[in-house]
């Protein structure tokens, strides 16, 4: 029974991603060292010294504004390999021919010269006797196959055969590299493995005009020293890797190179601990390349040779026979691994001293997880930036807490066969691992303590521009503004700069009017306009307790740092009276917990008033006035007002500064932040 083939419809079910547009032209180049092989095995006076592939660029004839080289649209290739005798036609003609099986030769690779070229034209002088010489042509597109077929003897007494791939499709066109050089490194890395076998490939050269690139020279420069080959067995199928150093250049990269009938299909990185890129030895810097070959990745490569048949990974059937792709992967990244190893030792070191110099100095609220992240996670490019560094460490950190988080909930629900001593022994070291992740997760708030220090310090400094920040910068750093405690939480907040206690609070607002903080009855229409007009100037409000009668209220007063009109006449100047101002507003407006429930006798709940301001000699003297002493360092004023019942503490920046380094400097010297 006869099966008609439908070439439109090969072409239609034939794939050729656009990245691999040059695949048509290594197809034909391939195709020619095979024809060359060929030629050798028959011509005992043939040999690869004598042998040659020249490749010619074809560039489109319009002319371009700027005088440059027009788009290339198409390719020659021409060869003195056997040629188009008898056997070659037949098997041309006959799509997924076997003529060339034993070379892994898929017998489509024409499909894909028409997959990006409209035509192709064939021009064959070959031998066929020892005095006869017959020169063959024709031409191949999808529209009419094989057409204008033309057999005669030749004039010429020389083998030769010219393919031209001709006018590419224009989708694939805008991908074509537009420089020979480029065009000869792809060919090489494709061919790669002719030039490793013994022997070589002939001499291949690629032409643009009067430019020529030989890919021979590319590849004697491109080479760094000996390849290395071993052989290794998968399930009694051999395979043979093939280890290659080779010069630096802008495309270097360590990679896996699979091949199927010596010809690369598809190439991966390397991932190893202390692979970085750049390798080195007593000859100097070099990259390094593995070939992975075998029969039976010959026997499963896909038909446009882009990829294997091979599973991926195990999928329970079959696995005693069968090999995946991770299981080839995983013996050939373990040889690759033992080859390497003397180059990788020294970055396998830099690496892990990268990591514990980053947390001894920047970092030390990791730690405490350090132990907990495999030898070979500790291993990091010497050279990586430290915002990355701590990128990766909170990955790392963040995977443990999800394994301890699963582990944990395997213990709630302990096996019928643990014994007593078992079950003890995994709570025991459980619990181990959570001690760690809290000693991170302290570290961590004491490292962020130090940032906010250092924030401060650096926000009451003097400015490029000769001035000082303004409120609202200190203000954020001790609490988001125009929020409340139902609208922030505590981790956001730093209250701890100005005084620890002011942590455990019932209620809290920053920069809000004092009649819609829910905590008083006052209506006053002065008040709030003072309250939102100043906003520099409008307070921290806390209202500690939730046991009545029991109640205090802490009002924090904000100024600019070094504001020469702090301590003049009026509310607006003093922030003692402004302060205080605001305590008996709240007051006389009845004060209730957060929640609504009155407060007895709240005109007499005991007031805190927190001033932060630079001393001027005018806030000396309104210090001085409330009747307030000076704090031991000269940097602040504090006191008891039985008038206002509140105590009032007037303090410097300066001292704010140093009352926060001091009440800190224990955490800091056990994590060794510097001080």
């Amino acid at each position: 029974m006869s099966i008609q083939t439908s070439l439109k419809g090969r072409l239609r079910n034939t794939n050729l991603p656009k990245k691999d547009v040059l695949l048509p032209l290594f197809e034909a180049v391939v195709n020619s060292i095979h024809s060359i092989d060929e030629r050798i095995e028959k011509q005992k006076d043939i040999n690869l010294e004598n042998t040659y592939i020249k490749i010619r660029v074809i560039r489109s004839s319009q002319l371009t504004i700027d005088g440059s080289k027009s788009e290339i649209c198409g390719f020659s290739i021409t060869d003195n390999g056997i040629g188009f005798n008898e056997e070659n036609y037949n098997s041309f003609q006959t799509l997924d021919s076997d003529y060339k099986i034993s070379k892994g030769c898929k017998g489509v690779g024409r499909l894909l010269w028409l997959k990006a070229f409209r035509s192709v034209s064939v021009e064959s002088i070959y031998l066929k006797n020892e005095d006869l010489y017959s020169k063959r042509d024709f031409s191949f597109n999808a529209e009419n196959g094989l057409y204008d077929e033309k057999l005669y003897s030749s004039q010429k007494s020389i083998v030769e055969t010219t393919i031209s791939l001709n006018d590419a499709l224009n989708e694939y066109k805008s991908n074509i590299p537009q420089q020979i050089k480029k065009i000869g490194q792809q060919l090489l890395e494709h061919c790669l493995w002719y030039f490793l076998r013994d022997g070589s490939a002939p001499i291949i050269t690629i032409e643009d005009g009067k430019e020529i690139v030989n890919v021979n020279s590319e590849y004697d420069s491109y080479m760094f020293n000996e390849s290395k080959s071993e052989t290794l067995e998968i399930k009694n199928k051999v395979f043979e890797i093939t280890h290659v150093k080779f010069k630096i250049n802008s495309n270097s990269s360590n990679t896996i190179s699979y091949c199927a009938a010596n010809r690369l299909v598809k190439s991966e990185s390397i991932k190893l601990p202390g692979l970085f890129g750049t390798l080195n030895d007593d000859n100097g810097d070099f990259f390094y390349m593995c070939f992975v070959c075998s029969q039976y990745l010959t026997e499963n490569v896909n038909t446009e040779r882009l990829d294997f048949n091979i599973a991926q990974n195990d999928n329970g059937l079959f696995s005693d026979t069968d090999i995946t792709f991770d299981e080839i992967r995983k013996v050939v990244i373990s040889k690759i691994s033992a080859y390497l190893d003397p180059y990788l030792t020294n970055n396998k070191v830099l690496g892990k001293k990268r990591i514990e110099d980053f947390v001894d100095k920047s970092a030390p609220k990791y730690k405490s997880i350090l132990n907990h992240i495999s030898e070979e996670n500790k291993i990091v490019d010497p050279s990586i930036s430290d915002k990355n560094l701590e990128l990766y460490l909170h990955k790392q950190q963040t995977a443990f807490e999800e394994s301890l988080l699963s582990e944990g909930h395997e213990l709630m629900k302990p096996s019928i066969m643990d014994d007593e001593v078992s079950y003890n022994e995994k709570l025991n070291n459980y619990l181990s691992k959570v001690i760690d992740l809290k000693k991170s997760d302290l570290a961590n708030y004491v490292a962020h303590r130090k940032v906010i220090i250092d924030l401060l310090e650096k926000a009451i400094e003097k400015q490029s521009n000769g001035k000082y920040v303004k409120e609202d910068v200190i203000h954020k750093l001790i609490m988001p503004m125009i929020q409340t405690s139902h609208t922030v939480s505590l981790d956001d907040c730093n209250l701890w700069l100005l005084d620890e206690r002011l942590a455990f609070h019932n209620y809290l607002a920053s920069d809000t009017a004092i009649s819609s903080m829910g905590i008083t009855d006052s209506e006053s229409t002065k008040e709030p306009d003072l309250l939102a007009l100043n906003i520099y100037d409008n307070p921290l409000l806390v209202n500690e307790g939730t046991k009545l009668p029991l109640a205090s209220i802490t009002v924090v007063e904000f100024k600019r740092p070094m504001r020469s009109d702090v301590g003049g006449e009026g509310e607006d100047k003093n922030p003692i009276e402004q302060a205080l101002g605001y305590l008996e507003k709240i007051r006389k407006g009845k004060v209730k917990t957060s929640n609504g429930r009155s407060i007895p006798e709240s005109q007499s709940v005991p007031g805190y008033c927190y001033v932060l301001c630079d001393l001027n000699d005018k806030m000396i003297e309104r210090c001085k006035m409330f009747s307030l002493t000076e704090t031991y360092d000269k940097m602040g004023y504090f006191g008891f007002n039985q008038n206002y019942n509140a105590y009032i503490e007037v303090f410097s920046f300066d001292r704010l500064l140093n009352s926060a380094k001091e009440r800190n400097r224990a955490f800091f010297d056990k994590l060794g932040l510097p001080t």
